[in-house]
């Protein structure tokens, strides 16, 4: 991901639930990013994971007790509370939030909780009817004012046999939350991007056949979104270009919308100059070649319509060979469903861009439209290749390389 969890100090309590086996990924997760992990383990999260599991992991004593007196003589409830960077509760259970607003204190995990004086992120998972009943609901809303922050809980597939809300966030996107908390605060003194001008385009375009009727893919238009977002707390400059989504405009970012194809290269062209294009969008290669004025009607008897295709403006290409006012970086992306890393350096020589970001999006993949991404960063310097991501986690890392990038070079003395 990147440095920003280098040697930052977790306080991780491990609540009484069947996902606290996630716990134990996101322990070797946060210690590959070099950050250390002091875990607190409940009465019932012992009833899931082991001291022994959690401290080989951790590398650290794990603390189980409250009265505990050679623990309260070497470090105590209050220190070990106010030691660490973050708190962060997974699984925070219905019952943790509950005692959490309540402001009760009858273990040490929620001793911690209300002794401390540093931030807490909650990872919630429960069953749906206890996510959504409105007890919990009203003891969110409350630890939400007391500012806790969350990540999740996502829909899905429970142990219980159950669906819907209250699934645990997977470990990384609690990664992804933990990285993007501590960013926001490493760049609110000096952003490395304060001046830099960057346009970023996302989403699907929509290609009209008639007035009811038009060709499009399945972008969701996430990854694209996030990426403005990076880009913005970075302090830079963005201008961001979206074909039609059901996504929020991102704060700090001047969106422009658009449909087609032909409409997105038109903002673009007004947006630049810019000292970095990316063309995160998945634009439509072809459009019809004449639009009809009035709906396409299905006559009994009559023959089926044929289209005729003509290919779309190449965005990504217009941009890498304009001679004049060309950004300095240009970033596109490409989406294969095969011999992802072939086509992408292809794409790269055939477009003529800086860097391509590759992705696999065939259907077995759950990427196109889903929250985690896995990408491949191909640029004159090689290929990186990053593991599986939250697409707000990849959006962060490309925006940090993109920032060293712009670094001054330092010479050998």
């Amino acid at each position: 991901m990147s440095d920003v969890l280098k040697n930052r100090r977790i306080l991780l309590i491990i609540g009484g639930g069947i996902a606290a086996y996630k716990s134990l990924e996101l322990i070797r997760r946060l210690r590959d990013q070099g950050a250390s992990v002091r875990c607190v383990l409940t009465q019932a999260g012992a009833e899931f994971v082991t001291p022994l599991s959690l401290g080989t992991l951790s590398g650290d004593k794990v603390y189980t007790d409250l009265f505990d007196l050679t623990d309260t003589a070497t470090i105590g409830h209050i220190e070990l509370s106010r030691d660490a960077d973050l708190l962060v509760v997974v699984p925070a259970t219905a019952d943790l939030l509950a005692k959490m607003s309540a402001g009760l204190a009858g273990d040490l995990a929620t001793t911690l909780l209300i002794a401390t004086d540093k931030p807490v992120l909650v990872a919630p998972a429960m069953n749906v009817c206890m996510w959504t009943h409105r007890a919990t609901q009203r003891n969110v809303e409350q630890l939400m004012a007391d500012g806790i922050h969350f990540v999740g809980p996502n829909d899905g597939d429970m142990a219980c046999g159950e669906f819907g809300p209250g699934r645990m966030a997977e470990p990384a996107e609690i990664l992804a939350a933990i990285d993007a908390h501590f960013s926001e605060n490493e760049f609110s003194g000096n952003p490395p991007l304060k001046g830099r001008r960057i346009l970023v385009t996302s989403g699907p375009t929509h290609e009209p056949i008639d007035p009811v009727r038009y060709l499009a893919n399945r972008s969701s238009g996430k990854q694209g979104h996030a990426i403005a977002t990076a880009l913005a707390r970075m302090g830079a400059d963005v201008t961001l270009v979206s074909g039609p989504t059901n996504l929020t405009a991102p704060a700090g970012v001047n969106l422009k919308r658009v449909e087609t194809a032909r409409e997105m290269l038109a903002a673009c062209e007004a947006a630049l100059p810019a000292d970095v294009a990316i063309c995160a969008a998945a634009v439509a290669d072809w459009r019809v070649d004449i639009d009809a004025t009035q709906k396409i009607k299905k006559e009994a008897g009559a023959a089926t319509p044929s289209l005729t295709l003509v290919e779309n403006p190449d965005i990504l290409a217009t941009i890498s060979k304009m001679k004049k006012g060309r950004p300095a970086l240009v970033i596109g992306f490409a989406a294969e469903t095969e011999k992802v890393i072939e086509h992408a350096v292809a794409k790269r020589a055939r477009k003529g861009c800086d860097w391509i970001v590759a992705n696999d999006v065939s259907p077995e993949s759950g990427v196109m439209g889903g929250d985690l991404n896995t990408v491949h960063l191909i640029s004159d310097g090689g290929q990186e290749d990053w593991p599986l991501l939250p697409k707000q986690a990849v959006a962060e890392r490309l925006a940090r390389a993109i920032a060293a990038h712009f670094e001054p070079k330092k010479t050998k003395s």
